[in-house]
């Protein structure tokens, strides 16, 4: 009996401690919180044929002085250097225009057009050969050939420009910084070298080249959509390395006779049938800025010209969002220069021994 109350007291006092204790729930497992897919990935392998831009090309010789540069820069805009002293390489390769200006051909000497369209020079400089013919490897070969090709700036040879530029003081002093070894520092070789020089500074790095680099976030994911189908179309056959193109030569109606053969390419400057419709592979940087496109100058918008490039070269009939996807990943390759490099310098002052202008 005493056992029994005991037994009723301890269950008693049980259940009066646990009168003022909260009733415990058993919580039911929650489900993880959603996570955001995976944003579109670009393997390591398509990345491999690209390589983000130097911040100036290497120079093809020594290492460049400030001087050289800048002496560089005062020459390319300087329109003295053309016989009829109205051409600069600034008139073609506009800096405030992406490095070309705009127009289905350039006027040369004598405003007469020239045949092929003008490409734009910004990043040039990384490219291995330059032209549409790819007749030069350097931006100094380039240079050389232009300022002494008769169509575009009208000189009878060196020894004009060389006389213009010496009769101006304000070069005599720039030529001695930059060549202060030399003993006769205006020559047409220098010239060439310290406009090559200042054209190595036009590198105009984008969000691509920050992607490049690893910055995963750099470029959205329909930029990268755009850069897979970039590659699953065929682009990269061709269009590869840091300026993305301007590193070979392809016939121009690869897959479908180009319908423009007046202009044969290549065989222009070797003679050889062999080369007939090869042209350099074009440079796809700021390429959104550099309308029209192609050496004939026949494509007259980006999206215009991507659907072109499927059909003659790759026998491809794109449709209108893959044209789109590509042009999304195209208007990554958009930078600009620095204000420094783009704007045009004052020009040296002029004495009155500088050789008068060619009325012809």
């Amino acid at each position: 009996m005493a056992r029994t109350i005991c037994v009723m007291l301890l269950v008693a006092v049980g259940v009066m401690g646990c009168e003022n204790e909260p009733v415990k729930h058993h919580k039911k497992p929650t489900a993880a919180a959603p996570t955001a897919p995976p944003g579109v990935e670009i393997d390591s392998a398509k990345m491999a044929l690209y390589q983000p831009l130097p911040d100036s090309a290497p120079a093809s010789g020594p290492p460049v002085s400030d001087d050289l540069v800048s002496l560089g820069r005062q020459l390319y805009f300087d329109a003295r250097l053309s016989k009829g002293q109205d051409l600069a390489c600034s008139t073609c390769h506009d800096l405030e225009k992406s490095g070309a200006d705009g127009t289905e051909f350039s006027l040369g000497h004598g405003k007469k057009k020239l045949p092929r369209n003008t490409p734009s020079i910004l990043d040039a400089a990384v490219e291995t050969m330059l032209f549409w013919d790819g007749r030069a490897d350097t931006m100094e070969a380039a240079t050389r050939d232009t300022l002494l090709d008769a169509a575009m700036m009208g000189q009878p040879g060196e020894a004009r420009i060389v006389e213009t530029l010496k009769s101006i003081p304000a070069y005599a002093d720039a030529f001695k910084k930059a060549f202060p070894e030399a003993a006769d520092p205006v020559t047409l070789d220098g010239t060439v070298k310290a406009i090559g020089a200042f054209t190595r500074k036009l590198m105009t790095p984008t969000r691509w080249d920050k992607f490049a680099k690893g910055d995963k976030t750099a470029i959205t994911d329909d930029e990268k959509k755009g850069f897979l189908k970039f590659v699953e179309v065929g682009c990269p056959t061709c269009h590869t390395g840091p300026d993305v193109g301007g590193n070979m030569l392809q016939k121009l109606g690869k897959e479908k006779p180009w319908p423009n053969q007046a202009d044969k390419g290549r065989s222009g400057v070797t003679k050889s049938p062999s080369d007939d419709m090869m042209f350099k592979v074009s440079s796809l940087r700021n390429v959104e800025r550099t309308a029209p496109y192609f050496h004939d100058a026949t494509g007259k918008t980006l999206e215009e010209a991507i659907k072109t490039m499927a059909t003659y070269q790759l026998a491809k009939d794109l449709g209108d969002e893959d044209v789109k996807s590509i042009a999304a990943f195209l208007k990554t390759l958009t930078g600009d220069l620095p204000a420094d490099l783009a704007k045009k310098p004052e020009p040296f002052a002029s004495t009155p021994k500088t050789p008068k202008p060619a009325t012809k």
